[in-house]
């Protein structure tokens, strides 16, 4: 009796949105260790330990989850530990969790008390700020730092 409700329950899981078709995401639970890398064209919930690479549409490391290796993710939420790089375009760092390494993306939110070891990087981002000010930019200043400005 329990294969028949597994089998419906998955079933009934995947039908969502009107009988769209939605994919159930692929979990690695606590107390689960595994090396090698993963890919998913879905949702990857660990709540485990992996060590290796994750190529997925959406990564959530949960509160005892551990990742260390690359990651590549359209969204990537951390609750517990990563360690290593990631690119991705949502980032999302709660308040318990620990990054260890470098990140790009393109949206970030951090919860105040996260622990952050490495860098968070914008994705695209210009590179004016490093650059000398534009005669349009010293508009914006006063006449005397203006001229000040010119003089360097």
């Amino acid at each position: 009796m329990s294969k028949i409700k597994r089998m419906l329950y998955i079933k009934f899981a995947r039908k969502t949105n009107n009988g769209n078709v939605t994919t159930v995401p692929s979990i690695i639970s606590e107390g689960t260790e595994l090396k090698g890398d993963v890919n998913s064209k879905g949702m990857v919930h660990i709540d485990g330990k992996l060590i290796g690479n994750v190529n997925c549409d959406e990564l959530v490391i949960g509160t005892n989850g551990y990742v260390k290796g690359y990651v590549n993710a359209k969204k990537i939420q951390i609750y517990g530990v990563f360690e290593g790089t990631a690119d991705a375009d949502d980032l999302y760092i709660a308040q318990n969790a620990k990054l260890i390494g470098d990140i790009n993306h393109i949206t970030l939110a951090i919860e105040p008390g996260a622990y952050i070891d490495g860098r968070c990087m914008r994705k695209n981002r210009e590179v004016n700020a490093l650059t000398a000010p534009s005669k349009t930019d010293l508009q914006l200043v006063s006449p005397e730092m203006s001229k000040k400005i010119q003089k360097k």
